[in-house]
């Protein structure tokens, strides 16, 4: 898939999950631009697979894209950054948090679990 390509299925995705949900999930637009299977992604939820990334049927740079194209999507829109916990389905311990990057990168894994929310028309 070319970048145009992406940018489109990104920003289209995205203004389809707003409609539909009132917020997009960096995610749930990676399985609606064909990056991420649900097969993939249940077993990322299931904890077996190290990382989100190695599931990801893109290389870094196109996921790169994805997330910056996500992000402006966001600010554009004044969408609210929510915070996400991802925890492994079917785990009883709290404390284990599923992992987005092979790096582990603080950042990015903060960029992969933030959620952006349609804000109420008083804020």
């Amino acid at each position: 898939m070319k970048d145009g390509e992406i940018v489109k299925k990104v920003w289209s995705s995205c203004e389809s999950m707003l409609k539909e949900k009132n917020y997009i999930s960096p995610v749930e637009i990676l399985m609606r631009v064909g990056v991420l299977s649900d097969k993939d992604y249940r077993q990322w939820r299931y904890a077996k697979v190290p990382y989100l990334e190695i599931v990801c049927k893109a290389n870094l740079r196109k996921m790169s894209l994805i997330m910056k194209e996500l992000g402006n999507f966001a600010r554009l829109n004044k969408l609210k950054p929510s915070h996400t916990v991802y925890a492994p389905w079917g785990s009883k311990s709290r404390k284990k948090v599923l992992r987005f990057s092979k790096s582990g990168n603080p950042n990015i894994e903060k960029h992969y679990s933030t959620h952006y929310v349609k804000r109420n028309i008083e804020e």
